[in-house]
């Protein structure tokens, strides 16, 4: 059984990963999804496999989201981004794009609109 996309979920509240994982797991493609507790284990997955789209966390123990996103960019790694906090300020939602975010979403989550989010970056049909 082939895989379509793998995912890397990091944050370190480990029932919001399982919960991105189950709803990403209802999209209509076959997923590898790794997950990362903290920053730290995020950028040793990132520096040593390829993803298809990364979903980070701001709040995290070892490096901030926003810090993966800058090691990314850094590394000029083409890995789409969709940054998650639940303290999605307007200054936290401009420093994650400017990183190279593809998309900012505020905890709690929507489920409607992480699947439309991760559908869109991934160009994934709505079917």
């Amino acid at each position: 059984m082939a895989i379509d996309h793998r995912i890397l979920i990091a944050d370190d509240d480990r029932d919001f990963r399982l919960g991105l994982a189950d709803l990403i797991g209802g999209l209509p493609r076959r997923f590898e999804i790794l997950q990362a507790e903290t920053g730290l284990e995020a950028l040793g997955f990132l520096r040593n496999q390829t993803f298809d789209l990364a979903l980070l966390d701001m709040h995290m123990p070892g490096h901030t989201g926003l810090e993966v996103l800058a090691f990314l960019r850094r590394e000029t790694r083409g890995i789409p981004c969709i940054f998650i906090s639940g303290d999605a300020t307007d200054a936290v939602r401009e420093q994650a794009l400017h990183e190279g975010a593809c998309a900012v979403l505020k905890k709690p989550l929507r489920p409607e609109l992480l699947r439309a989010e991760v559908r869109r970056v991934l160009r994934i049909d709505a079917a």
